[in-house]
């Protein structure tokens, strides 16, 4: 099975919720279908089926975090030497050639992509087209509207 990079803060938000959905919400959720139940008739109950479904829903999302995890190559990006190369975890600092725009994104793995927080997805165009490459490299991204020239300001290491 292949496993797929995360950041060490992404895998500890993962491990997070898993912990609250198991050890917060699931007896919560047991709580309210027990206290439904307790109302009598169970097929006009309507709070019982809305604990139901909200069971499902939980049990479902465990089981895709624990396959998540379980699949999982943690990177701590702070315990390489910092070489100047973009790699999986770096925060990259770029301008955008035809605007000179500045931007900051951090390279990380699928389920931890954010671009609200400037964190972009290590298959996305933009991370594909920056990886491997070094500070004052120029890169093209191709994109609908055609190809994008970035600029290679900095390479961090967080």
């Amino acid at each position: 099975m292949q496993k797929h990079p995360m950041t060490v803060s992404g895998a500890e938000a993962l491990k997070n919720e898993l912990h609250r959905l198991k050890f917060v919400d699931r007896p919560r959720i047991v709580e309210a279908i027990a206290t439904a139940r307790a109302h009598g008739d169970l097929k006009e109950n309507a709070e019982y089926h809305a604990a139901r479904e909200q069971q499902s829903f939980n049990e479902g999302r465990i089981i895709e975090l624990e396959a998540k995890l379980s699949n999982v190559q943690i990177v701590d990006i702070s315990k390489l030497t910092n070489n100047g190369k973009v790699v999986f975890g770096a925060t990259v600092r770029v301008c955008m050639v035809a605007t000179d725009t500045e931007r900051s994104f951090q390279i990380v793995g699928e389920d931890e992509a954010d671009i609200k927080v400037n964190k972009i997805s290590y298959s996305s165009p933009i991370a594909r087209a920056l990886i491997a490459k070094e500070v004052d490299d120029i890169v093209v991204v191709q994109t609908p509207d055609g190809p994008v020239e970035y600029e290679i300001l900095e390479v961090e290491y967080l």
